[in-house]
């Protein structure tokens, strides 16, 4: 069997400029990188049709195990499948971070037959927009001690420097810091932290902001710091936020990439849904829907996470509302939640995937309560049997989700295509009538207790007294009446990444609490969640090489 990178090295890539031509795309408004990638002008959005806007599919999926679910892959097959029946669709992407590439994953741009080219430059550095974002960010660190160091006439407090430096790599050695060591030349010795660039502010702001001036505006938002008064400082207070503007002008303009099968990938901002609020750019959703009649996008990691954010936040900042809702899930996660060994997982076993069902029937449970029509999707596997796929079917439909299978990793789009076909009949046959979880204005411990209960299950939420001090912070400085973003882990409903299925009877532990206020939400941590990921034990950067001719293997 190839692998992903066997198959995406040997796909022979259309120029983007045809890609663009063959979807009606002016190439005057595509800026290359090379060949086969480009990034899309600002003056496009002058050029598009004020009143078009496509139905719009988010694909999300259960909680993610060792088997895998496929969410990226099904994402791209679905919109392959869609465009093989001769409805115009564009898939929107996240951007890759590569500390997972280095780290557990290898490869994040889909698989088999349904994935997004070239490959290699998609997982590695692509066109720079993380770079863009990670010297943002570490400018503002800069400008922070560096004014510090001349004389802090902005009257800092040391002690309350919230801003973080970042790096797009997991490396746990910088989690906690000291700088400004080795004597006065050098700044002032005080203690800092890295996240990874994904979970940065710079991150949520690029996504969410609308233009350039929306940009801007929101980085001079930022609070980094409090001063002996306890009032809030600024990035435009320390003068930042024109040169960080500067440094993420080409990065604010979303990607044109291409699947495998030649149909149009817009790919566009990566933020984590563990830490972050995990979906890719507003600007490159709206811009797939005015040049597409039904465009495909994902959220990270399971539905109690990406897709609530989706539906919270950037559904929320932006406007848009989603027509329907694919989740994704396989026999082989199901049957891991029941309790079957990942050795096991290749055999039937009815007992415990009915018992693992009840991960895939609270997200089910969960998307309904946002009044969109939801479609199961089960990716295929080759040891998946007809008993274990009618049982699953038969539960959806019983809760009201239709159902389809899908083989796009073997098969590409037209492994998709009955995925397609369903995902077409709920659009035109019902009718989403979406609503969001919560009010804004309610406060943050009511929000997020909304979240925790409707969302994980939770009976209920704690707060540490660093978190209650925090709120109250938030609350007097009138930045409350926001939406939540509640990192926790991905691994489980819970914030207990140990607790599969569907838990009940847990307490969510929120640990801290902090404004992103250029992003426009609340942060507030979770069990033992954290903004800087380490490598495994064996990290994939291990098996990651070039050869003499530079190609690339291991990616996957």
């Amino acid at each position: 069997m190839k692998s992903d990178i066997e198959i995406a090295q040997e796909a022979k890539m259309l120029p983007i400029t045809q890609i663009a031509e063959n979807f009606g795309i002016g190439t005057e408004y595509l800026e290359l990188y090379g060949k086969y990638k480009a990034k899309f002008s600002d003056e496009i959005y002058d050029s598009l049709d004020k009143n078009k806007s496509a139905k719009l599919v988010l694909v999300t999926a259960i909680n993610p195990t060792p088997a895998g679910e496929g969410k990226t892959t099904t994402t791209i097959g679905l919109s392959q499948g869609l465009n093989r029946l001769g409805v115009k669709s564009i898939v929107a992407l996240r951007e890759p971070s590569l500390g997972p590439c280095m780290g557990i994953k290898g490869g994040a741009a889909g698989g088999g037959y349904s994935q997004v080219v070239p490959m290699e430059d998609i997982n590695l550095h692509f066109t720079g927009d993380l770079h863009a974002m990670t010297a943002a960010n570490n400018l503002l660190s800069a400008m922070i001690d560096n004014h510090l160091q001349q004389g802090n006439t902005l009257n800092i407090d040391t002690r309350s420097i919230i801003w973080k430096r970042a790096l797009d790599m997991n490396d746990r050695a910088l989690r906690n810091v000291v700088v400004g060591m080795g004597g006065r030349l050098n700044g002032v010795p005080r203690e800092d932290s890295f996240q990874i660039t994904v979970a940065s502010e710079i991150m949520a702001i690029v996504c969410l902001a609308e233009n350039i001036k929306d940009l801007k505006e929101r980085l001079g938002k930022i609070i980094v710091a409090y001063n002996s008064k306890g009032e809030p400082v600024t990035a435009k207070d320390l003068k930042a936020d024109g040169a960080m503007t500067a440094l993420l002008k080409d990065a604010l303009k979303p990607n044109l990439v291409q699947t495998l099968e030649h149909t149009p990938a817009i790919i566009h901002g990566g933020p984590f849904a563990n830490i972050a609020h995990g979906c890719n750019s507003v600007r490159a959703t709206k811009l797939a829907m005015k040049l597409s009649d039904v465009t495909i996008t994902e959220a990270g990691f399971g539905a109690d996470l990406g897709a609530e954010k989706f539906f919270d936040i950037k559904c929320r900042k932006s406007g848009i509302s989603p027509d329907a809702v694919v989740l994704v899930a396989t026999v082989r996660a199901l049957k891991f939640n029941g309790g079957a060994l990942k050795s096991d997982l290749d055999k039937e076993d009815t007992d415990a995937l009915k018992k693992g069902f009840v991960n895939l029937e609270k997200h089910i449970e969960n998307l309904q309560k946002y009044n969109v029509p939801v479609v199961v999707t089960l990716n295929s596997f080759i040891t998946d049997t007809e008993k274990e796929i009618n049982i699953v079917k038969e539960k959806c439909e019983a809760m009201g989700a239709d159902f389809a299978l899908s083989d796009v990793w073997a098969k590409g789009g037209e492994g998709g295509r009955a995925l397609a076909e369903k995902v077409l009949d709920v659009l035109n046959n019902k009718k989403s009538e979406f609503k969001y979880l919560y009010d804004e204005n309610l406060s943050i411990c009511e929000k997020i207790n909304i979240v925790c209960k409707e969302i994980y299950g939770a009976k209920g939420v704690s707060f540490s007294d660093k978190a209650v001090k925090e709120i109250k912070r938030i609350e007097n400085l009138g930045l409350d009446k926001q939406p939540v973003c509640i990192a926790k882990t991905q691994y489980s409903l819970s914030d207990n990444p140990k607790l599969l299925g569907r838990p009940t009877d847990f307490e969510v532990t929120v640990k801290q609490v902090t404004v992103s206020a250029g992003a426009g939400f609340i942060v507030a941590l979770t069990g033992d969640i954290m903004t800087m990921p380490g490598l495994p034990k064996i990290p994939a950067a291990e098996k990651i090489d070039v050869d003499d001719n530079g190609k690339i293997i291991g990616l996957f």
